[in-house]
Order: structure tokens, then C-alpha cells, then sequence
């Protein structure tokens, strides 16, 4: 495998149209000099390229993990984190900027204020052996977390991060999905209310597709380089190449994943405020619209997500009508 290796100077102003959401403290780009004094480690994986900018070796596992674990401590306080050999590295702008936006979802109802602390709960339908919604939106908002994945390692090393962390063992929960059939089956209780449930779903429809896109990606970055049209932008927000089957892809891929959830959905109109999934393809958007009209939903959305020079989204649904989801809000928050 060629070593391609990114360009990111030392203390990065964003020059796109696009930025990472308004609050995301990663709009300024990495300050490795900070980053490298808080967690030593990344020292080894730095250096300055022909271009004279600070950068890492992100094709290099390790590098990317170590850059992680400075963030993590840098921005959110914690202090111990870790994923096993192969399994998504998550790159930290591009995940809380999904946490902003949903935040600003429940602003919407709640009388223009984003609601923080331990009333609010969200479930996070494939946590991965990271953990990384729950670890961040717990630091940024102080919500509570249900952390589900089908995958036992994933969930061994996600309740490992957990532990490894003071009291955040008091506010996010790892369940383990036994049926992998299912969304909220066994997950959701009889007597509880969630305010959010978010899911980045397994994009790819088989494991050779997941492998012909890394591949595309490697293709693209390094036309990019050797061109000379890098940005710069925090460039890791597409470049993860690791992951398990169940990280990566499923039988239909992200389409038919997203509609088990709505289907699923259903069963729970009443005790969820908001349902939501990240869209990968903009082909799709359309498809899942009208699975959510068949599903008789009271209010969709789909809310545009602005990092650098590419536009992420993630559609939302509730089955409560205004009026409802204000009571909701009056009631909880």
C-alpha cells in the first residue's frame, strides 16, 4: 500500500464557503503544538512535509488513533480511549458536528434553547468499538447515552472507554444487540422515553463494494496530492478505511439499513421525540422520503451538514405533531 500523507498547517483557518457547524471547536484545524504537549505520543507521528506544513501519516493506524486520543483529551476530557486492530477509527470533527446539529433539532422545540444535561437521553444505534457519539455527546452536552452495536468486541471495547473514564459510567449505558434483525427491539423499554436516537449506518451493500470504495478513495487522494489541489481542511473527515463487516456494510446497504429503522420506528411513536440516521448518498434522500410518508410520520426533516468542500446530511423524523413534541418538551426539560 502507497503511504499517502496529508498537508495541515499548524494552526488551520478554514478558507472553504463551508465550515464545520458554527459551535464545532474544530473549525480552526488542528494546533499540533498543542495537541502534541497534551499527548506526547503524537510526537513520534509528526513532521513537516515538502510543503513546509505539520502533518501525520493517515494511513498509518496508529497515527490516526494517537491524533484521537490528543483531541479527546485536548477538547473533551478524556483522558483513556482505544479501539482494537481494524476497526473504525472515527474522525472527531466530522462526529461532533452530527452532535451540534441534533442539538439544534431539539432547540427547535424547546423554546429556542439547546437542552442540556442528564433529562436528555439518546440512543446511538451502532456505537462501534469507540463509542465516539456517546464520549462526545455526553463531554459537549452532558445528555445521556444508550450505546448499542450487534458486535460483542465492539461493545467489550466501547464499555472499556466508558470505565476508563471518571463517571461516565453513570451516563452512558453498552447494550449489546443479541437480535441482528433488529433496531430498538430489546433496546428500548416499555416504561422509558428517548429524545433522540442517532445511527451512522454501514454505507455499502457487500464487503466487495466496501473494498472498491476505499480503493476509490485511495484513488482520489492521491490525484489530489500529486496535483496539488489539497485544502486545507481537516482532511481525515473521509478517510477512514478501517472497519468490520457490520461497520461497513449490510445486505441493501445504507437504503434498506435506514429502512429497517424507520419500519421499526413505528413500534415506538410515543417514546421517542426525534428519530435520525445519517445519508451517506444524496441518491437516497428521495427513497427514504417516501418509505417515512408510508410510515405515516408526522414531520421530516432533512438537515444539510456543511464540511468543507463536502455536504454530509441526516434525515429526522417524529411521529408527534407540534404541538406534542412542545408538551414534550414542557414535560421533560
Amino acid at each position: 500500500m502507497v503511504h499517502l500523507k496529508l498537508a495541515l498547517k499548524p494552526s488551520l483557518m478554514l478558507k472553504e464557503k463551508n465550515e464545520l457547524h458554527s459551535r464545532n471547536v474544530h473549525n480552526k484545524g488542528y494546533d499540533f503544538a498543542a495537541l502534541m504537549q497534551i499527548h506526547p505520543a503524537l510526537s513520534s507521528f509528526v513532521f513537516t512535509n515538502k510543503y513546509k506544513n505539520i502533518s501525520i501519516d493517515f494511513s498509518d493506524a496508529n497515527a490516526v488513533k494517537a491524533l484521537n486520543l490528543a483531541l479527546l483529551k485536548q477538547h473533551y476530557k478524556i483522558t483513556s480511549w482505544d479501539i482494537p486492530q481494524g476497526y473504525l477509527c472515527p474522525p472527531i470533527p466530522g462526529r461532533v458536528d452530527y452532535l451540534h446539529y441534533l442539538a439544534d433539532l431539539l432547540k427547535m422545540t424547546n423554546a429556542n434553547k439547546i437542552p442540556h444535561g442528564k433529562k436528555i437521553t439518546a440512543i446511538d444505534i451502532g456505537t462501534g468499538a469507540s463509542c465516539i457519539y456517546p464520549l462526545l455527546g455526553h463531554q459537549v452536552y452532558q445528555w445521556n447515552f444508550i450505546a448499542t452495536d450487534i458486535d460483542p468486541k465492539s461493545i467489550q471495547y466501547a464499555n472499556n472507554n466508558i470505565q476508563n473514564n471518571a463517571y461516565l459510567s453513570e451516563v452512558i449505558t453498552c447494550i449489546l444487540q443479541n437480535d441482528a434483525d433488529s433496531i430498538f427491539n430489546g433496546i428500548i423499554q416499555a416504561d422509558k422515553k428517548y429524545d433522540i436516537t442517532m445511527c451512522n449506518p454501514p454505507f455499502h451493500r457487500s464487503q466487495k463494494e466496501a473494498t472498491a470504495g476505499s480503493q476509490r478513495k485511495w484513488k482520489n487522494l492521491e490525484h489530489s496530492l500529486s496535483s496539488g489541489k489539497t485544502d486545507d481542511k481537516n482532511q481525515d473527515v473521509n478517510l477512514n478505511f478501517g472497519g468490520q463487516k457490520a461497520e461497513l456494510w449490510c445486505s441493501g446497504g445504507e437504503l434498506a439499513f435506514i429502512k429497517k429503522i424507520i419500519k421499526e420506528s413505528q413500534q415506538y411513536q410515543q417514546q421517542v421525540l426525534w428519530f435520525t440516521s445519517l445519508i451517506s448518498k444524496k441518491d437516497n434522500v428521495n427513497a427514504i422520503k417516501q418509505s417515512l410518508k408510508k410510515a405515516n410520520v408526522a414531520e421530516v426533516k432533512v438537515i444539510k451538514m456543511a464540511q468543507g468542500q463536502k455536504i454530509s446530511r441526516f434525515v429526522a423524523w417524529s411521529y408527534l405533531t407540534k404541538a406534542q413534541q412542545q408538551d414534550w418538551c414542557d414535560s421533560r426539560y
